[in-house]
């Protein structure tokens, strides 16, 4: 159950779960669709951010998705939690950042919109 893939020069490796015998070489393919939409959203957050002179020291975005339970096994749903970190982070540029991202520039989350629901918040650290 174990593949390789190559991605832009890039050797990633797919794997089935450790349970269902497979060695875990890597992760599984749906998880990887979130990872996909989270580092979208997240390079051009930091972009914007950095164009708008918002000094964030640490950064991060995490993704939970809700899936069917009958197969196919689809996503229906996902959650962007944006962390920041940083001084005196103004709120209004953090959200128009993200919602510049999800609207106009990330091509992963246009492309799910159409099939899911895409919800996000922000939490500061």
């Amino acid at each position: 159950m174990a593949f390789e893939a190559e991605v832009d020069g890039y050797t990633i490796m797919l794997d089935s779960k450790k349970e269902n015998g497979e060695k875990g070489a890597g992760p599984r393919p749906k998880p990887l669709a979130m990872v996909a939409l989270a580092g979208c959203t997240a390079m051009d957050v930091i972009s914007i951010l950095k164009k708008m002179k918002v000094d964030v020291e640490d950064f991060n975005v995490a993704v939970d998705g809700t899936l069917t339970d009958e197969h196919p096994k689809k996503f229906t749903a996902m959650h962007l939690i944006y962390e920041f970190r940083g001084n005196n982070l103004p709120i209004d540029k953090l959200e128009r950042a993200i919602e510049l991202s999800l609207e106009r520039y990330c091509g992963i989350s246009a492309t799910y919109k159409s099939a899911l629901t895409l919800t996000h918040e922000i939490r500061l650290m």
